[in-house]
């Protein structure tokens, strides 16, 4: 059995605060994107509604996991940041979209 190695202090903090902000953002974001912003919804703000909600889903299942116990060992958090990572990208594809989409490329405006 491999021997636990747990995180430098500090480590764990600092990821919990990144997916916070990471979070905050993106439910700031799908307020105005899906609520506030003016404009006929298309099938591509649609793909980026989804896809921020994906992402929305995959930051707290990775907050969910930093506030584990279990988090303090380095693979469980190797793990964690896998997730958080996956979000970002995620969360980067859908304002790509969004992105695209206000400015009418991908609706041939």
């Amino acid at each position: 059995m491999r021997e636990r190695r747990p995180l430098p202090q500090g480590y764990r903090q600092g990821v919990v605060t990144a997916i916070t902000v990471l979070l905050g953002f993106s439910l700031l974001f799908l307020r105005f994107w899906g609520f506030e912003a003016p404009g006929e919804w298309t099938r591509i703000s649609v793909a980026a509604t989804l896809l921020l909600c994906a992402s929305i889903a995959l930051q707290f299942v990775a907050l969910w996991r930093s506030l584990q116990l279990a988090d303090d060992d380095e693979r469980e958090y190797a793990r964690t940041l896998r997730w958080f990572l996956s979000s970002a990208v995620t969360l980067l594809v859908s304002l790509m979209l969004a992105g695209l989409d206000h400015a009418g490329v991908l609706n041939g405006q």
